[in-house]
Formats: C-alpha cells, sequence, structure tokens
C-alpha cells in the first residue's frame, strides 16, 4: 500500500508574509495567431506565470502548480485567437480559476516576430524584427491586457552635431564663403554626430479589447527615433540612413516625445488606457547609456500632445 506524501507547500509558513508573485519563468510555447485575410503567424513565445501567495501558505505547490500552469498555457494557445493579449488573458483567467488560494495571476509573453520591408533606396526585399510584447492581469475586478514591442533603431545626438555645425561654419567663414551660403550649405548636409543604436520600447494596457494594431505600434516605434535601420543595406542604402539619421538628430527624450505624439496621432484609445514608452540608446562615444521613460493614460497624454492647458 502506497503511502501518502504530505503536502508541505500547503502548510503554515514560519514567516506568515504573504507574497505577490510566485510562479515560473522562461516556459516555452508555440503560438498560433490567426488573421482574417492570410495565412496565420507562429511564434515562439517565452512566457512568465505568476499568481500571488497568502500569508498563511507555505508555497505555491511548484512542481503541481508547473502542471497547471503547462495545461493552463497549452489550453490558452489552442484556442482560435486573433491577439496576442488574449492569449496572455485567457491563460491569466484560466489560472485564477484553477487556484482557490490566490486573488491574482499574471502571465507574461515575449516573441520575436518578423516583418517584411522594402529596404529605402534600392528597394531590395528585406526583413526586420521586433520584439513582441504581451500580458494580462486577473483579479477580483477583472483582466487587463497589455501589448507592445520592442524596436530597434538609430539615433543622432544633436549637442555633438551642433558643435560640428559651428565648427564648419567658422571654418567656412575663414574660407570666404558668405553666411547665406553657409546656411543653404548647412541646410543641405547635415554634420556629424555621434550616433547610437537606440532601443524603443511602447506597450498599451487596458480593460476590454480596445484596438491596438500591433503593426502600428511597431511603426510607431520605428518612426520615434533619428532613422530606421534595416537587416539588408546596399550602399545607397547606407547612406540614406546616415542622411536621415543626421538629418533628424534626437535626444533619447525626443525619441520618447516622438512615441507619445505617434500613438496621439495613430489611436483611439480608451482615456484611463495606460501608455508606457521608453527608450534606451546604447552610447558610442561613452561607456554608459542613455535612457529615458513616460507612463501615462492616454487621456492625460492626448492633453499634453495637444497642448491643453500648457
Amino acid at each position: 500500500m502506497s503511502q501518502q506524501l504530505p503536502d508541505v507547500q500547503a502548510s503554515r509558513p514560519d514567516v506568515t508574509v504573504g507574497l505577490n508573485r510566485v510562479g515560473v519563468t522562461g516556459v516555452e510555447k508555440l503560438v498560433r495567431i490567426e488573421r482574417p485575410d492570410s495565412d496565420p503567424i507562429v511564434l515562439m513565445a517565452e512566457f512568465e506565470v505568476f499568481v500571488d501567495l497568502p500569508s498563511w501558505r507555505k508555497g505555491a505547490d511548484m512542481s503541481r502548480n508547473m502542471e497547471v500552469i503547462d495545461e493552463t498555457l497549452e489550453a490558452a494557445v489552442s484556442e482560435r485567437a486573433y491577439r496576442v493579449e488574449d492569449v496572455c488573458g485567457d491563460a491569466a483567467e484560466r489560472l485564477l480559476e484553477k487556484h482557490e488560494y490566490t486573488t491574482r495571476a499574471e502571465v507574461r509573453m515575449e516573441a520575436e516576430y518578423v516583418t517584411h520591408e522594402r529596404t529605402p533606396a534600392s528597394d531590395r526585399k528585406t526583413q526586420s524584427t521586433a520584439d513582441i510584447i504581451a500580458s494580462a492581469t486577473a483579479d477580483g475586478d477583472g483582466t487587463r491586457e497589455e501589448v507592445g514591442a520592442r524596436v530597434t533603431g538609430m539615433t543622432v545626438c544633436p549637442c555633438s552635431q551642433g558643435m560640428s555645425t559651428t565648427r564648419a561654419r567658422e571654418t567656412l567663414r575663414d574660407l570666404g564663403v558668405e553666411d547665406r551660403v553657409i546656411d543653404q550649405f548647412l541646410k543641405e548636409v547635415p554634420q556629424p554626430g555621434h550616433s547610437q543604436r537606440g532601443h524603443a520600447t511602447l506597450t498599451v494596457e487596458s480593460d476590454g479589447s480596445p484596438d491596438v494594431d500591433l503593426h502600428g505600434i511597431i511603426e510607431v516605434a520605428r518612426e520615434s527615433m533619428s532613422a530606421r535601420i534595416y537587416n539588408l543595406a546596399k550602399r545607397p542604402d547606407e547612406d540614406h540612413m546616415t542622411y536621415e539619421s543626421h538629418r533628424d538628430a534626437k535626444f533619447v527624450e525626443d525619441c520618447v516625445r516622438a512615441m507619445a505624439e505617434g500613438v496621439v496621432d495613430r489611436f483611439d484609445l480608451p482615456a484611463d488606457a495606460v501608455v508606457t514608452m521608453k527608450q534606451s540608446n546604447d552610447e558610442s562615444i561613452h561607456q554608459h547609456n542613455a535612457h529615458a521613460e513616460r507612463v501615462a493614460e492616454f487621456g492625460d497624454l492626448t492633453g499634453e500632445v495637444n497642448g491643453d492647458g500648457a
């Protein structure tokens, strides 16, 4: 006769302190996203799954919990889904139902997504990648879902460029060039500045099912930097990217503000939808990196972009 093993996880802990998040990370699953007029998108996604733990319970039954999580994710990814955030929302709601001791469940997903483009000058077919970010939190008040993306681009420092412009102006004056010609030249030929590889992250979180187009999010994030970059680049494309980035030099703060403007111009979101915008630049002439971010409700962001109350 087999002996029943004790359920240590359900016992009372020595220190009765509740925990906000207990779960697993690094769970990989294939996710199939349907599209009405095209082939489905298949993603290799990595999930993080958490529940809260009350103070009176020692553990979250990690081995059995993993079985529940695996079953929950399998069920969620097997359902017909048209949005990645709905996969997370379905999984979070299922977890909340299956855990009698928890009041909150979180599911987060990231996956690499490929978009098809054409190079800006040579007009060649190429691909670009973006990291899709999706998450959901389910509790007694309902489910909030988040969707967004993290993309890579190029930025140029306006301060560094300004110093180069001053040097060019002084040199041209010393050579006897008229100020009118100097102004015209500097307008047509942006001067050098130190460049950075930029990483823009843009997400939208809300209740219900707002109309948030993932491709639109990716486009807003990519357009927020000085220039887009491409996996394939012939020499005319390299010249195009270099010129465009120096023609639109931006601080890390400018990139976040450009994202804010792009979100307001492109999307019609509920006023209480939370928009998160982050920009991180890998500096080329410093050992540190630059970072800026803003988290705001869409209604407040719209007011600021439109200058209400400024």
